[in-house]
Order: C-alpha cells, then structure tokens, then sequence
C-alpha cells in the first residue's frame, strides 16, 4: 500500500535531511505532547517512549504513515534535554566539554494497522571548550531548541567536536539512512527509477 508520510515534527534540520533523502511528507503538528518519562529507562528506551508518546497523539488515515522522532543527549548517566535559557545552556556546554557523549534519536513509524519503533546511538567527542567560546556560541546562534544545547552543524561542531562515531545525521535530529532502509523495507518508498520519470538501467 502506499502511504502520504506525515512528519510530526516542526524541526528544521528533520525536514532537510527528509528533502534531501528525496522522501516526500506533510507536516502535521500537535499543540502540546507529554514528554515525560517513567524513571529506570536506559538511554535508548527514552527517546524511544517519547517518539511512541508523541505518535500516539494523532488520528491517522489509512493511508496515511506517521514519523515521529525524539533526541535526547546523554552523559554520566544524565539527560540533556533543551536549555531552559542562556545559563542553563552554558551549563550543558560545560558538561559536555572535553569529553565524549552520547546522542539517541528515537523513532517511531506508525499507521492505522502497524507500528515500528528503533533508536540510534551516536558517540560524541567534544575538545575543550573555553567560557568565551561557549558564551559566543549561546549568544550568537541561541541554542534552545536543541537537546544539549548545541547543533554538530553550526559553528560549535565545527571548532569543538574531535571525533564522531556514528551516524553525523542522528547529531542532526534523525538517522535519516537507517530510516530509509526501514522505509524501503516496509515498502514505503517509490523506486528512484519512477522518481526520476525513467524505467531504464544506467549501462
């Protein structure tokens, strides 16, 4: 069956990295979702909850396919969710520098007869980062919507991160190949070939 993709999600970086994949969607958002969590979830079961909680909230059609995804930030065992304001961002970014954490997206796809969840997990490595260089990074590129307080594509990755291990999209808000190759194997993906307006091999 072919399903109308539905992102539920208003993220920037989650709708690029779709166009760019070639994956076409609509996006459909809800007011407010619960966010919460029960306590003594691992770090992969979180975002995973969230991303189920999120599209639990929708009515679907039934040809219609739901994406909803969450990223947490984790190290030493705590949840780095979205700063409050500038202070608690710079708090984040001190916990994060100099070492290695971790970053989870957790997805859901869901329609009227089935669901599919996964997670992804990402290893990231932050130099050392100065007071001036974070406070410029806060104030310059107001880091709130994202978990952890910074986006691996701004400048702040570009000076601070040494070393990634893992999928750099999942950083981004999405693991957009694994999502693809669910897709694909759900059969919810046109062939390239009908994309492109043309059936024949390339010899």
């Amino acid at each position: 069956m072919e399903y109308r993709i539905i992102l539920a999600s208003n993220s920037p970086r989650r709708k690029e990295l779709l166009s760019g994949a070639g994956i076409e969607y609509e996006v459909r958002i809800k007011e407010w979702i619960d966010e919460s969590y029960p306590p003594g979830l691992t770090m992969e079961q979180i975002p995973i909850h969230i991303s189920h909680a999120k599209a639990s909230a929708y009515t679907l059609a039934p040809d219609e396919l739901l994406l909803t995804a969450d990223t947490i930030v984790w190290v030493d065992g705590e949840v780095l969710g979205k700063p409050h304001d500038e202070l608690d961002a710079m708090a984040m970014l001190r916990k994060l520098s100099g070492r290695t954490h971790q970053v989870v997206t957790g997805v859901c796809l869901r329609t009227l007869r089935w669901e599919r969840t996964f997670s992804c997990v990402t290893d990231v490595t932050f130099a050392e980062l100065s007071e001036d260089e974070m406070s410029h990074y806060v104030r310059k590129y107001a880091p709130m919507d994202k978990a952890g307080a910074y986006g691996v594509q701004e400048w702040i990755g570009y000076i601070g991160v040494t070393c990634l291990h893992g999928s750099y999209f999942n950083v981004m808000g999405l693991p957009i190949q694994r999502l693809y190759s669910e897709l694909k194997a759900l059969g919810c993906l046109p062939n390239p070939r009908m994309i492109d307006g043309n059936d024949s091999d390339l010899t």
